[in-house]
């Protein structure tokens, strides 16, 4: 995969490479379509414990290690950090065709899009050393500690304390929202370490291992509305890290926290991809369960299912039309604010739609441990999340009203801040 490669040519060679390279029988352990981290989706048909028991397959275990050899894990990392320096265009044409072939794309998850690109930005040659191979190994996994309870998205009230200790950094305080905790071994988290300083300083970004019930460390599961524990609050009581893991130095937290959350958006944005793919897969499903209710024929319903079908093929149109904008060198700006309105309350509307067309049982839960949801039901009560995380759809329309339409600002209320 030679520099300068076109996507056209990308492509034909990333399907000469995985036919080379797949190990027979990876693509039947799982579903490997089916993301576990794609919330409000019928297709997370595959719960985090599968998906990890997968990942310990002698079949993944080897394909991984072909994967890391081609440079194919964390290929948007610079090349001499292990990567290939893509960016959207190339790891859209990745994403697509390992999801083409039913295959896992191997990656780090928050390590390789937040935690890995900050500690190049950021991080001492030593730090880099120490931290980066770990993560591009899978050895390890991490979680974010950043939000706190009371605080919402003002992640600079942080009140979690860190104090200086000989060469430790001592850690009180408590997080939450923590996704990801159950198969986490890391934890980056944002505290605050000058209690002097003005509000956005003061704060410093500590890299500490996750270890719950050692060094201090509390996690507590926070069960949703579906029955699923995805996210915990995390309790530290005297939790000590090396002094050297942190990142950006003492009281800089808050500049590495405005790039991990950048780099957060971007890996969102690569995301993307395995979304648009997943709600065409969805829509598909949807209409296979029409056809079983004997509801296809109702014109309501067809014409609901039409317009479905119209609401997924510009959300295809749409991320094609950014990845074709980065690729040109610009940025996307605003129309992600668009974006991301677009897809949440399309899909708060799809999940309504499935139930209406599921029947009246899809208003019991199923018998069983928790009385767990089905697929349809799941994607219903989770479609709501979308309205509300990376951005609520209010805060979507005020960029977009404010930022580009240019309407006057929101009122707001007296004695705010």
């Amino acid at each position: 995969m030679p520099p300068g490669t076109q996507p056209a040519q990308l492509r034909e060679l990333l399907r000469g490479w995985i036919t080379a390279n797949a190990p027979q029988g990876l693509s039947d352990i799982l579903d490997w379509r089916a993301r576990v981290d794609l919330p409000g989706s019928v297709m997370r048909a595959v719960s985090e414990e599968q998906h990890a028991q997968a990942q310990q397959h002698p079949l993944f275990r080897e394909w991984e290690e072909r994967c890391l050899q081609a440079r194919l894990v964390c290929p948007a990392w610079p090349e001499e950090y292990g990567g290939r320096g893509w960016e959207a265009p190339e790891m859209t044409v990745l994403d697509e065709e390992f999801f083409r072939a039913g295959l896992p794309r191997v990656d780090r998850v928050q390590g390789e899009s937040m935690v890995g690109p900050s500690i190049i930005l950021h991080g001492t040659d030593d730090q880099k050393r120490r931290l980066l191979p770990s993560i591009l190994s899978g050895e390890h996994r991490y979680c974010q500690g950043f939000s706190e309870p009371g605080a919402g998205s003002d992640l600079a009230s942080a009140r979690t304390r860190g104090v200086i200790e000989g060469d430790e950094v001592v850690i009180t305080g408590q997080k939450v929202w923590t996704s990801r905790f159950a198969t986490a071994n890391m934890i980056f988290v944002l505290c605050r370490t000058d209690t002097d300083a003005p509000k956005h300083r003061g704060l410093s970004y500590v890299i500490v291992p996750f270890t719950p019930g050692e060094n201090g460390i509390d996690a507590r599961p926070i069960r949703q509305m579906t029955g699923a524990e995805e996210f915990a609050e995390v309790f530290f009581d005297g939790t000590r890290a090396r002094l050297d893991n942190v990142i950006g130095g003492l009281g800089e937290g808050w500049r590495v926290v405005q790039s991990t959350l950048a780099f957060e958006r971007a890996a969102a944005g690569r995301a993307t991809t395995m979304l648009v793919q997943s709600r065409e897969r969805e829509l598909a499903a949807l209409v296979e369960l029409a056809r079983a209710r004997g509801r296809d024929r109702d014109p309501v319903v067809r014409q609901q299912l039409a317009w479905a079908h119209t609401q997924v093929r510009l959300l295809r149109a749409s991320w094609e039309r950014t990845v074709s904008e980065v690729a040109a060198g610009r940025e996307p700006g605003p129309q992600l604010s668009t974006w991301k309105l677009f897809w949440s309350e399309y899909h708060l509307k799809l999940g309504a739609l499935a139930l209406d067309i599921a029947g009246t049982g899809a208003l019991l839960r199923p018998e069983g441990p928790g009385h767990p949801v089905d697929p349809w039901q799941d994607a219903f009560l989770v479609a709501h999340s979308g309205t509300v995380y990376a951005g609520t759809s209010e805060v979507q329309r005020n960029i977009l009203g404010e930022g580009v339409l240019r309407l006057p600002r929101e009122p707001r209320p007296a004695g705010a801040r």
